[in-house]
């Protein structure tokens, strides 16, 4: 599976990220890939320095596209202007010379076969792995482990001693439409100028599954819920930075995940820091074992 995203603009779905088919279904131009840039080179506001979300699509794409694309859409996720958000919020999403339409260019894309629920099934299917739910981990007394380790909000571990780091949550509006064989023509569009939902997301393209009908989930960003999206700022970034230094000093816990490091992770990102954390821990435990602890 390759994902691509389409952004509804006007009358329009135009592919996101912006690349020529989308200036040229924009603007009813005739531009190839030996012409684009000097367009976005016309219609750029060049920033320096680019300390900003705002800063990163003007200084690429100019004022137009920056309104009909980015603005509404990052006011929506964030509940913030993108020129209150760090430039590493937009600089995610590239600007294109190309006609290439997939949203992600990495070499291997691959969804799990059966999907992420079974594959967490079968990784926690073993006889020394025990899973409890609906326990509430500051409730409960601290476990008796060799290492622990800890995915929820790191500021919450420390009893939130320097004050609450912000999050953004997300609510999902599912529902099943019986006898559409497709609801849209790819698997996520963007609605970054009209609803209160940022995106729909039409499960099928992902999957592949046959069905008379199709499922979609429509997503409205919140402020209160259950924290998904660390906030990128200067001064969040400098009071996580408080809290790690806290975290440095628990030799028996490792902090793991976009909430306990701070960090708008993508999933290949979040698997690449697991493992690497697992190897951390693995090192860690076998040094205790040959120490005889």
């Amino acid at each position: 599976y390759e994902h691509r995203v389409l952004a509804k603009v006007g009358d329009q779905l135009l592919p996101i990220p912006i690349n020529v088919d989308t200036v040229n279904r924009l603007y009813g131009l005739d531009l190839d890939e030996t012409t684009i840039q000097a367009y976005y080179d016309r219609v750029r506001e060049p920033r320096d320095p680019v300390a900003t979300s705002e800063d990163v699509v003007l200084n690429a794409v100019g004022r137009d596209l920056y309104e009909k694309f980015f603005r509404g859409y990052t006011r929506k996720q964030w509940g913030l202007d993108p020129s209150e958000l760090a430039a590493s919020v937009a600089a995610r999403i590239p600007t294109r010379t190309n006609r290439d339409d997939r949203y992600f260019t990495d070499t291997f894309q691959q969804m799990p076969r059966d999907g992420y629920t079974r594959l967490f099934e079968r990784m926690l299917d073993h006889p020394r792995i025990r899973v409890e739910t609906g326990v509430d981990f500051f409730r409960m007394r601290r476990p008796r482990v060799r290492h622990l380790v800890f995915t929820g909000p790191i500021d919450a571990y420390f009893g939130h001693r320097f004050g609450r780091l912000p999050y953004r949550s997300l609510a999902f509006e599912h529902e099943h439409l019986p006898g559409v064989q497709r609801h849209q023509p790819v698997g996520t569009v963007n609605y970054p100028n009209d609803f209160a939902y940022t995106r729909i997301t039409e499960f099928r393209h992902l999957t592949g599954q046959q069905h008379t009908g199709t499922s979609i989930v429509r997503e409205y960003p919140r402020a209160e819920g259950d924290p998904y999206y660390p906030v990128p700022r200067a001064e969040n970034e400098a009071l996580f930075k408080r809290y790690a230094e806290l975290a440095a000093r628990e030799p028996d816990v490792t902090f793991v995940g976009r909430l306990a490091s701070y960090r708008y992770y993508n999933m290949d990102q979040c698997v690449g820091a697991a493992l690497k954390a697992a190897d951390a821990v693995l090192d860690k435990l076998g040094a205790l074992s040959a120490a005889g602890a």
